[in-house]
């Protein structure tokens, strides 16, 4: 199996560390132009040593555990205990090369010297701690990110499964209308239920869908609401502006159009439902307007099924919509406008 790219990533820079700390080793002796000390490969090899003491145990067991002191102190006999074998094992040359003027002197050395070494020793040490935190971060935040994308794939899913419940026993009522009336109309309903069905269960799965479709949809229903109302009726659907090359999330603009349906009839059996649908380059505008219907004034009538796209619109388009709806008791008016990108 190959390697995967935040892998990849993660070992290239690793070797851009230690190509920069091999520059820094080497640079002084080549901007004096003098010969390279011999005790560099050494020096890298010591500080390629604490650097992955500090990158595989220090920080996964006490830093990213919070065990901060215990972390320093560690962290402090360590490159003290490098600077010593690096002074008393290797000869000073590359010391010599950073600083000529050093008195040369045998073990430990000088307190400057040691000093000088746990710096230079602590740059490997200090970037193996930023790298490793950054990479657990990343990790972390890149685990967050897929868990809240499923959390909210599985609201999706569950707030799907209540919208099809919800459609089909609408339409049922609309079917059980056209069949109390003996209505010639019945098997061309019974058609346009299967043909909105189908679309619920094979195209809407998906994340996005193509506008165009989800505006035959919406047709296919006012057409099938249209059966059942007398002719008076007044229904009004006008869609304005070019749906082609343009997708959205699926079922959002239904619950609005079932409730303008559902309640958008008063006491004396008038009807009155305006849908305006404006779509431009880059948002579309939903505009829905009933009457104020006999059932329209239940608690919880309507509910869920609006609650349902509220949190559907939250979850698809947390900073790209605005939904307004007013009840000024005469009249039920949605508006709602989508940003496409």
């Amino acid at each position: 199996m190959g390697l995967e790219k935040p892998q990849i990533r993660q070992i290239a820079a690793h070797f851009v560390v230690w190509a920069f700390f091999a520059i820094f080793l080497m640079y002084p002796t080549i901007a004096q132009g003098r010969r390279l000390p011999t005790d560099i490969p050494s020096r890298l090899g010591l500080a390629i040593l604490i650097f992955y003491i500090n990158y595989f145990f220090l920080v996964p067991q006490f830093l990213l555990k919070k065990r901060t002191r215990i972390y320093v102190v560690l962290s402090l006999v360590l490159l003290v205990g490098i600077s010593y074998v690096s002074d008393f094992f290797f000869k000073p040359q590359f010391i010599e090369n950073l600083r000529p003027n050093l008195p040369k002197r045998p073990g430990f050395g000088s307190f400057r010297q040691s000093l000088m070494f746990i710096m230079i020793f602590g740059i490997p040490f200090a970037v193996s701690t930023i790298i490793k935190v950054y990479a657990e971060w990343k990790k972390n935040e890149d685990l967050r990110i897929v868990t809240e994308k499923e959390k909210i794939n599985s609201e999706l899913q569950f707030l799907k499964a209540q919208l099809n419940p919800h459609f089909l026993f609408n339409s049922l009522n609309t079917i059980y209308s056209l069949s109390v009336k003996n209505s010639p109309d019945t098997p061309e309903a019974v058609m346009n239920i299967s043909e909105l069905m189908r679309y619920m269960l094979y195209e809407a799965n998906r994340e996005k869908v193509p506008l165009n479709k989800e505006i035959s949809y919406l047709k296919n229903y006012v057409q099938l609401q249209r059966l059942r109302l007398s002719t008076e009726a007044k229904v009004k659907l006008k869609i304005k502006g070019d749906p082609e090359g343009k997708a959205i999330a699926p079922l959002l603009f239904i619950t609005f159009i079932e409730n303008a349906f559902k309640y958008g009839t008063d006491f004396q059996g008038n009807t009155e439902i305006e849908i305006n649908l404006d779509i431009s380059e880059a948002s579309i505008d939903l505009y829905v307007l009933n009457l104020i219907g006999a059932h329209q004034g239940k608690e919880g009538s309507s509910g869920v099924g609006i609650e349902n796209v509220k949190n559907r619109l939250n979850l698809l388009y947390p900073d790209s919509h605005e939904l307004n709806i007013t009840n000024d008791g005469e009249y039920y008016e949605v508006r709602l406008h989508l940003n496409l990108n």
